[in-house]
């Protein structure tokens, strides 16, 4: 069984505030699993604990039942591909490739068969002779690919590999990444700060903040139920208001904002709505396609379950029209269906968020 398990993880470099601070989390068996947040925020820290280039400063990790916290690289049976890719620009792409079969005295026929199926999995079989400057920056990144593979790792470890690449090739090389995991069956650690990558490839991600773990989750459960304030604005679009609870009913709360308005939000069991009392104090995360825009049709206030705020723009982007507004002293965010009818630039309206896209977070 390949699994990854860290156990209360820390790393302290020379100060007294840890780069990771107690961190545990499990990957499993043939899972791709995604380590996400902001420059910083101790991923690629964690993923070099997890590949023994760096010692934890207290904590555990295991592979399966082995404990491997204390094993050298060399001993752990991972592959890694790094960001630069490390290739060796005076081999072609089977001297690449063959390396790490070469270092493990594997032998001359297995070594043929294993980096032929390798580039076949990472479609580059008809390249074997190619030099390594012949090849374009995708596809260095699947040579990459194909040496970690071709050792038959128990673990793949994967370190921001498309950010040297331009956004279109990136864009089709994370769904080929994803499409040769799925294949090759490799339980596999994915390093990025970019939300939509991690939102496209990961079956499960691990939000990280200044060393912390925020939330661990699916990629849809991440974005619709976020757990704090941090991940609700870190993965894609949101508005976070604070406030409140007013009112805990049998299947939803009242959050009286701190602009004066009362929205509500439903109660779910096991997350922070259903363990929140009357007189705490929360953040409601309202995703910007989840808002109705409608007139005002009184002179003051809102009523109970809407915003008053006022349009400051609005930008046709194909589909849908995004309103940019103004709530107190708060930018709001808006996405709606492209429209001949937009509110206009200075126009007070109503915001109508959807109830049950309404999601109670950690202030």
């Amino acid at each position: 069984m390949n699994s990854v398990d860290l156990e209360n993880i820390t790393k302290v470099y020379g100060g007294t505030t840890p780069s990771v601070d107690d961190i545990s989390l499990t990957v499993g068996d043939g899972e791709f699993f995604t380590l996400l947040g902001p420059s910083g925020c101790g991923k690629s820290t964690t993923l070099r604990m997890i590949a023994g280039f760096i010692s934890p400063t207290s904590g555990t990790i295991r592979f399966g039942d082995r404990d491997v916290t204390k094993l050298p690289p060399h001993k752990r049976d991972t592959g890694m591909v790094f960001q630069n890719y490390a290739l060796f620009p005076h081999m072609d792409v089977t001297g690449n490739v063959v390396y790490g079969l070469s270092m493990r005295h594997v032998g001359k026929e297995e070594k043929r068969t294993r980096v032929a199926k390798a580039l076949e999995i990472v479609g580059l079989d008809g390249y074997a002779d190619r030099r390594i400057d012949q090849l374009s920056g995708g596809q260095q990144q699947r040579v990459a690919l194909a040496r970690a593979l071709v050792i038959e790792p128990s673990v793949l470890l994967l370190d921001e590999p498309l950010s040297n690449l331009d956004a279109k090739l990136r864009e089709e090389t994370r769904a080929q990444i994803r499409q040769i995991q799925q294949r090759a069956g490799t339980t596999s650690v994915y390093v990025t700060h970019d939300q939509s990558e991690a939102m496209a490839m990961s079956d499960r991600i691990a939000v990280m903040s200044a060393g912390t773990l925020h939330q661990v989750g699916a990629p849809r459960e991440i974005y619709r139920r976020p757990a704090t304030s941090f991940v609700a604005r870190f993965i894609g679009r949101s508005n976070v208001l604070e406030g409140v609870v007013e009112g805990v009913e049998s299947r939803r709360l009242a959050v009286r904002l701190d602009g004066g308005e009362a929205l509500f939000a439903p109660i779910v069991a096991d997350t922070l709505s259903s363990q929140v009392v009357k007189g705490d104090r929360v953040a409601l995360s309202l995703r910007p396609e989840t808002l109705r825009i409608d007139p005002v049709e009184e002179t003051t206030g809102a009523p109970v379950g809407a915003i008053r705020a006022t349009v400051r723009m609005s930008e046709f982007t194909g589909s849908s029209c995004v309103i940019w507004l103004r709530y107190g002293e708060q930018d709001l965010l808006a996405t709606i269906p492209d429209t001949d009818d937009l509110p206009r630039d200075g126009e007070d309206v109503l915001l109508r968020p959807d109830t049950g896209r309404t999601w109670v977070v950690a202030p």
